[in-house]
């Protein structure tokens, strides 16, 4: 490949790329603190060359072009402590689910689809506030209670995704309200009381789908912590060379998605890439790395992705539990004994929350699956 030189001479790719300055490019952008939203605000045609993907992250990503055809699994709640038979059809389907999909979502759910739709208002509130206000959390110290970026990975990953996000740690030691930005501080905390709620219950179930007492997983604090990650996707120009998320598994327990209608979430799915449908008052599950580490891989943890649009803001909450968090215990999770056996024996070693938080965040996501680093 050769591009014209401003005197009309031919130079290569390979001289052009030397002339980059990625870091400087990358430093620039994060000075700002503006986010991607201040680019689209200032009138973008061309995405910068920061949030360039490389061709393998850019497989499929036309819209639609996600496969239809897989029913994406959806659990319906409703009467679940009425009748016994209907919980052990809808432990079923979880164990299913869970275990190839690493995906569903849940209907009936409990919570309002009024604090549903203010939580997501509440996000985009804050990410189209003016952004001096907003400047005020922009950081990259992840010990803060509240840690407003654009990708906080930056500067560790192969290409920046075209998202900002905001970071709230909501246990075990909630921030005060003052902590919080106005503009959505008392749906915040109305949405992780519901949240932590269902949370709890959701490992109830998982436990009894492994074969285990129902208050086993809460009682190796599974459900101990919990973090907002809220995300804002503006439109984007050139949607067909970036992403919105590039593919990932989550470094949690267990993830609970709160998405607007606009869809564009997608799973890995038998080799393929299957669309996860916006479904209103529905909420998205997914298994995360430590719950796969400590089913010893009877649950699985799959890669997803959030592909750009030439549509947006594309608004979503997602809920983490079992993130690293000032005050949490150094409990080590390795594979539940009563899930091991001479034929099935233990193929992970013991890690932290911590410590696994710390990996992931240093390898940043980079396509690649932070649980090989710790499989025996």
């Amino acid at each position: 490949m050769v591009i014209p030189s401003s005197n009309g001479s031919q130079e290569t790719k390979a001289a052009t790329d030397l002339k980059y300055d990625r870091l400087s490019e990358l430093k620039a952008f994060d000075d700002t603190k503006a986010g991607v939203k201040g680019l689209v605000d200032a009138g973008v045609t061309k995405i910068p060359r920061i949030f360039v993907h490389p061709p393998e992250n850019l497989e499929n990503i036309i819209k639609n072009a996600g496969n239809t055809k897989s029913s994406f699994p959806v659990v319906d709640l409703d009467g679940i402590d009425e009748d016994t038979v209907k919980r052990k059809d809808i432990v079923k389907e979880i164990t299913v689910a869970s275990g190839t999909w690493g995906f569903f979502q849940v209907v009936n759910h409990g919570i309002p689809l009024s604090i549903l739709e203010g939580t997501l208002n509440g996000v985009r509130r804050f990410h189209e506030q003016d952004t001096d206000i907003k400047k005020e959390y922009y950081t990259r110290d992840f010990t803060k209670k509240m840690v407003y970026n654009s990708n906080f990975d930056l500067y560790s990953s192969p290409a920046a995704n075209w998202r900002d996000s905001f970071n709230c740690v909501m246990a075990p030691d909630p921030p005060k309200p003052e902590e919080l930005p106005p503009v959505c501080r008392e749906i915040l905390l109305e949405y992780s009381k519901r949240v932590m709620e269902l949370g709890r219950y959701l490992f109830k179930l998982l436990s009894e789908a492994l074969g285990l007492d129902p208050n086993h997983l809460i009682d190796i604090d599974c459900a101990q912590t919990l973090a907002f990650l809220c995300h804002y996707y503006p439109a984007c120009p050139e949607p067909e060379l970036t992403l919105g998320t590039t593919k990932h598994s989550d470094y949690s327990f267990l993830t609970i998605l709160l998405q607007d209608n606009l869809g564009g979430l997608q799973v890995l799915h038998e080799n393929q890439w299957v669309d996860v449908p916006p479904t209103p008052g529905a909420l998205v599950v997914n298994i995360g790395d430590l719950l796969q580490l400590i089913s010893n891989d009877k649950f699985q943890s799959v890669e997803h992705r959030v592909l750009a649009s030439h549509s947006g803001p594309r608004i979503s909450l997602a809920s983490f539990f079992g993130r690293d968090t000032s005050g949490l215990s150094s409990r080590e999770y390795e594979p539940i004994k009563e899930l091991l056996s001479q034929e099935n024996p233990s193929k992970y070693r013991g890690t932290t929350i911590k410590e696994y938080t710390t990996f992931f965040r240093n390898k940043g996501i980079d396509g690649t699956s932070a649980l090989q680093h710790f499989r025996l």
